[in-house]
């Protein structure tokens, strides 16, 4: 690999950006596509597949054997809540290889104890959700119920690329929620960016199912290309 493209790929997965270098098979020619840059390149079809997918592979194009070399950040989920639900959706999210965060002001709930190995924030969302730098690979669930915690955070949402942006609670909480948010001018793109009720509809009832049913629905996200509007 050349210098420049060297230079060039460390930079952008520094800053978290998801980067492709496109390799002749035959002749070894190579260049780099950047994330922003996809949708104009003239594979962007393959490189869009295999960028939301997060991995490498083999193309033909052209008559040519291509090597898609892809280098995508790794997905964080950003818990608002150390609730029940978020002891199961942790390590579940762990296992799936998300870096996994939980921020809960509340330090009763948000003890090592009752979550293991899991990066735990026990502060307010609108204090420690600046550093983390919230970026399009990022997810983020509100579960606490308590506006003073979860609006803080989505309204920081609203205003960062995170392919995910979920909200615990019923249809008549969400309602009351969308209520609040219009008051303080929050437009209608920003607030259809809530799922809420969270998760896919796969009937859950326990603790364990509502994880795996949000495990599911930030996983649709993640990898499925964008439903046509």
């Amino acid at each position: 690999m050349k210098r420049a493209v060297l230079s060039e790929l460390n930079s952008e997965r520094a800053a978290r950006r998801a980067v492709v270098v496109v390799t002749d098979v035959v002749s070894g020619e190579q260049r780099l596509v950047k994330a922003g840059e996809i949708a104009a390149d003239p594979l962007h079809q393959q490189l869009g597949q295999q960028v939301r997918m997060g991995q490498s592979g083999v193309v033909e194009a052209g008559g040519r054997k291509l090597f898609l070399n892809v280098y995508a950040p790794t997905a964080r989920l950003v818990m608002i809540g150390a609730v029940h639900i978020a002891q199961t959706l942790a390590p579940l999210a762990r296992s799936l290889g998300y870096d996994v965060v939980v921020i809960d002001p509340r330090t009763a709930f948000a003890a090592a104890e009752r979550f293991p190995g899991i990066s735990l924030l026990a502060d307010w969302p609108d204090v420690v959700l600046p550093p983390l730098n919230i970026d399009r690979y990022t997810a983020l669930v509100a579960m606490t119920h308590d506006p003073k915690i979860d609006d803080p955070a989505l309204l920081h949402a609203f205003s960062k690329e995170c392919f995910y942006i979920g909200a615990l609670g019923s249809r008549k909480t969400h309602a009351r929620r969308l209520d609040r948010f219009r008051a303080q001018g929050i437009g209608e793109q920003a607030l259809g960016r809530i799922h809420a009720p969270i998760g896919l509809p796969i009937g859950a009832i326990s603790p364990a199912e509502i994880a795996v049913s949000i495990m599911a629905e930030i996983t649709a996200s993640l990898r499925l290309p964008p439903r046509p509007q």
